[in-house]
C-alpha cells in the first residue's frame, strides 16, 4: 500500500515555527516573482542559483563571476544585474552561469525551511505538474511554505498551495484547515487566474511598476518540467 503522506499549508513564514518540518519536504512558493524566476532559470539551464538574504551578501559573491540578482519592493536594486522578473532568466541569460539571488520574500523563506527541513523544492504554477507527479511519490510529509509579503499572508501563494493541494488529494490521509482554505480560493481562482488576482495587493504594487507581463508570465501552467531543490547553499535541478 503506498505511504499516505500529510499535507499542511503555512500561510506566512511568520507561522513557520508552528510546523514540525524535520522530516517533510518543503515546498516554499513565491510566485510574484521569485520561485517562478527561480524554476524558469534552472529549467533553462543556469547552473545554480544562490539564494541570499541580503543585499549585502550578494555583494560578497562579486569577485567570483556570478549573476547578481537583487530585488526589493518589487524594484533591480541598483548596481545589481537584474532583479526577480522571469524575463531576465532566459537560456541566453543564464545558461551555463551561477546566479545569485535576494528577493523581499522568496529568499527568505528559503532560508527558514533550509533551517528545519528535510528537503526543500521550488514550486510554481511554471512546474505544478512536474512538481505534483514527483510529490505523489515522495514518502514524507509535504508542507507548502507561502512565502508572503514581508510576513503577512497574500492570495497568489495561497492560490498555488491550493492547486498543489487539490493534486495531491488521493494521495495524503491528513489535511489541515489551511489546506482546505487554499484549495477552495484555488477552485474559486482556477478558471481565470489573472482576473482573481487583481483583487490582490501585489498584484496592484506589481501594476504600479509596470510589470503586468512578469505577471501573466507566472501564471502559466506546465511550460517547465525541472523541479529545483536546495543543495547546501545553492539551488539544482532535482534528479529524478
Amino acid at each position: 500500500m503506498p505511504y499516505k503522506k500529510s499535507i499542511e499549508v503555512c500561510l506566512t513564514p511568520a507561522l513557520l515555527n508552528l510546523y514540525d518540518t524535520k522530516e517533510s519536504v518543503v515546498v516554499v512558493i513565491d510566485i510574484l516573482r521569485a520561485t517562478s524566476s527561480i524554476v524558469y532559470g534552472i529549467d533553462n539551464g543556469a547552473d545554480a542559483i544562490i539564494p541570499v538574504a541580503h543585499v549585502e551578501d550578494c555583494l560578497g559573491y562579486a569577485d567570483q563571476g556570478f549573476l547578481l540578482a537583487a530585488e526589493r519592493n518589487g524594484e533591480v536594486v541598483e548596481g545589481f544585474d537584474f532583479g526577480n522578473s522571469p524575463f531576465s532568466y532566459s537560456s541566453d541569460k543564464v545558461k551555463g552561469r551561477t546566479v545569485v539571488l535576494t528577493t523581499t520574500n522568496g529568499t527568505k523563506a528559503l532560508h527558514m525551511a533550509n533551517a528545519q527541513s528535510a528537503q526543500v523544492v521550488i514550486g510554481s504554477f511554471l512546474n505544478l505538474k512536474a512538481l505534483c507527479d514527483w510529490l505523489k511519490v515522495q514518502e514524507r510529509n509535504v508542507l507548502l511554505l507561502c512565502a508572503g509579503w514581508k510576513d503577512k499572508f497574500n492570495l497568489e501563494d495561497t492560490l498555488f498551495a491550493g492547486a498543489v493541494v487539490n493534486e495531491l488529494r488521493q494521495d495524503c490521509s491528513h489535511f489541515c484547515d489551511s489546506c482546505v482554505a487554499a484549495e477552495d480560493l484555488y477552485l474559486l481562482a482556477k478558471d481565470d487566474l489573472r482576473n482573481y488576482l487583481h483583487k490582490s495587493s501585489h498584484s496592484h504594487r506589481l501594476a504600479e511598476l509596470n510589470i503586468e507581463e512578469d505577471v501573466k508570465f507566472c501564471l502559466q501552467l506546465n511550460i517547465c518540467n525541472t523541479i529545483p531543490v536546495l543543495e547546501g547553499d545553492a539551488l539544482v535541478p532535482l534528479k529524478a
